[in-house]
């Protein structure tokens, strides 16, 4: 079951290696199995700038971190994830504080859905 723990801003850190080694040690001390990055895509599937940033963090984070990585698409998350929190009743002001964790967790419910082979290693 997937659940969201917590969302980092990379306003809070001083600069991307310090938001990468707190996101690494957050992974590692969650006795995580494997990770599962959201790959946001275009509308017609296509990479954008975006694709590109997450796959170079991806790739730091392997160095880091001895744990099998895996991409999901994330197309639609969003928009699931708001419908998630209006149906369980979550005010419209704390939608945007926790829209990104519901997101993941749709993610991550959606990834561990798929059958073994259909899985994208990262």
């Amino acid at each position: 079951m997937a659940f969201p723990l917590e969302t980092l801003h990379f306003a809070d850190y001083p600069d991307r290696r310090s938001l990468l080694s707190a996101l690494a040690g957050r992974i590692a001390a969650s006795g995580a199995q494997a990770v599962v990055m959201g790959l946001p895509l275009t509308r017609d599937g296509q990479e954008s700038l975006t694709t590109r940033q997450i796959r170079n963090i991806t790739r730091r984070l392997q160095r880091r971190i001895p744990l099998p990585f895996y991409f999901m698409p994330e197309e639609l998350s969003s928009g699931e994830a708001r419908a998630d929190l209006r149906a369980a009743g979550c005010p419209a002001h704390k939608v945007r504080a926790v829209l990104d964790q519901q997101a993941a967790v749709r993610i991550l419910d959606s990834f561990l859905a798929l059958p073994p082979h259909m899985r994208r290693n990262a």
